[in-house]
C-alpha cells in the first residue's frame, strides 16, 4: 500500500498537486513591504479594508514586490543597491528560493512576471559596464536564470508587463551607479533617460525620449492601463528653479505629454515622484511626494490637474474602484476618491510601494 507521503511524492512529480492561490490565503488585494516595529522587515499582505493577512520575514529593507500571477508567492525585491530578492510561499510563510544578483551586478527593487507566471524579468545595473540589463528567471524551474538581455539604457528602475502581449515597458532611469560610491549618481551631466518596450527576447520594440530640456529628468516609475496606456513618475535631478513636469502619459508611436500641478502646488513635490499609479477606471492617475508629503490627481485624457492631497511622508500608491490607495511611511493606509471612504494605521512603517494583486 502507498503511503500519503509516497502518494503526494507521486502527485507531485506528475505536476498534479494543486498549488495554493491567493485566494488560499485570504485573497489579499496588495502586497507591501515595511518595517516592523522591532526594526525586523516583512512583506505584507493587505485586504480591501486595509487591514493586514499576514507579515512574512524578509532579510533586509524591501522596495517593492512581484506578485505570481496564480500562485500564492511572490517576489520581495531589496532596495537599491541590494543584491537579494526572497521567493515567498504567502501560504506556508516561507522563503523558498533567495535570489542574488550576479556578480558585478545589482538589483533596482522592481520585477515583473510574464502573464502565464513561468518567468520572472529583473532590472538590473552592470556597475562595472553602466549599463542596464534585465535579468530572466525561470519559475518553473526554482527561479533558475537564464538568460538576460540590455534595458535599452542605463538605470533601469521600474519594469512592467504590457497588457495582452509578450512585452515589457522598461523605465531607464539614465543614472549611473555604482556600489563603491553608495547612491552617489555618477552621470548627472550627461544622463540620457528614456522608456523602452522590449520583448522576451530583448528586442527592441520602441523607445522614446524626452525633450532636450528635460534630459535631468529620471523617468523612475511605471503603470500600464488596461489598453496598454503607459504613466511615468519622474525626479528631477538639478536645482528645481525650472520646475519641470514630473509626470506624463505615453502611447507607443507616441511623444510623451507631459503634465504638472499649479505651479505653487507643482513645487510642493519637491522635483520628486516616489510611486505613480491609474485609478481602477483608468479615468485618472495619481502620484505619490513623500518629500512633500502630498498626492496629486491628473485627468489621464486630458492630462489637467485634478486636485491634490496631504499625506505626509505618501509613499506607495495604486489603482483602487474609481479612486486610489495610498500607503505612508508612518503607517497608514487611506483612500482618495471613492469618498475617501478607508484610513487605517498600522504600527509600521510601509517602503515605498504598495502591489496590487
Amino acid at each position: 500500500m502507498v503511503n500519503r507521503r509516497g502518494f503526494l511524492a507521486g502527485l507531485l512529480a506528475s505536476g498534479l498537486v494543486p498549488v495554493s492561490t491567493w485566494a488560499d490565503v485570504g485573497s489579499p488585494s496588495f502586497l507591501a513591504a515595511a518595517r516592523l516595529p522591532d526594526d525586523r522587515f516583512a512583506l505584507c499582505g493587505i485586504d480591501a479594508a486595509g487591514m493586514i493577512l499576514f507579515h512574512i520575514p524578509i532579510p533586509a529593507r524591501g522596495h517593492a514586490a512581484a506578485a505570481h500571477p496564480v500562485r500564492a508567492e511572490a517576489v520581495a525585491f531589496a532596495r537599491r543597491p541590494g543584491t537579494f530578492a526572497s521567493i515567498i510561499n504567502c501560504a506556508s510563510g516561507e522563503e523558498t528560493a533567495r535570489l542574488a544578483s550576479p556578480k558585478g551586478r545589482h538589483f533596482y527593487g522592481h520585477g515583473a512576471f510574464s502573464s502565464d507566471g513561468e518567468t520572472l524579468f529583473t532590472t538590473e545595473n552592470d556597475y562595472e559596464a553602466g549599463q542596464g540589463r534585465i535579468g530572466v528567471w525561470d519559475a518553473t524551474q526554482g527561479y533558475a536564470r537564464i538568460a538576460e538581455f540590455a534595458s535599452g539604457g542605463i538605470g533601469p528602475h521600474e519594469v512592467r508587463l504590457l497588457p495582452d502581449s509578450d512585452a515589457l515597458v522598461v523605465a531607464n532611469g539614465g543614472i549611473d551607479t555604482h556600489p563603491d560610491s553608495g547612491r552617489t549618481k555618477l552621470n548627472l551631466s550627461t544622463m540620457h533617460p528614456n522608456l523602452s518596450y522590449l520583448d522576451f527576447s530583448g528586442t527592441l520594440l520602441d523607445q522614446v525620449d524626452l525633450p532636450d530640456d528635460l534630459r535631468s529628468n529620471s523617468i523612475r516609475h511605471l503603470d500600464v492601463s488596461h489598453d496598454g496606456q503607459v504613466a511615468i513618475g519622474m525626479q528631477w535631478q538639478r536645482d528645481r528653479s525650472s520646475s519641470p513636469a514630473l509626470v506624463g502619459l505615453h502611447n507607443r508611436g507616441d511623444a510623451v505629454d507631459l503634465m504638472k500641478a499649479p505651479l505653487n502646488l507643482h513645487r510642493q513635490a519637491f522635483g520628486y515622484v516616489g510611486s505613480i499609479a491609474f485609478s481602477g477606471n483608468g479615468k485618472q492617475l495619481a502620484v505619490t511626494c513623500p518629500r512633500g508629503g502630498c498626492v496629486q490627481v491628473f485627468d489621464a485624457v486630458t492630462c489637467e490637474f485634478v486636485g491634490g492631497h496631504g499625506s505626509p511622508d505618501a509613499s506607495g500608491i495604486t489603482g483602487f474602484g474609481d479612486g486610489f490607495i495610498v500607503s505612508s511611511g508612518t503607517g497608514i493606509l487611506r483612500t482618495i476618491g471613492e469618498g475617501d471612504t478607508m484610513s487605517v494605521n498600522h504600527p509600521l512603517e510601509w517602503d515605498n510601494h504598495l502591489v496590487r494583486l
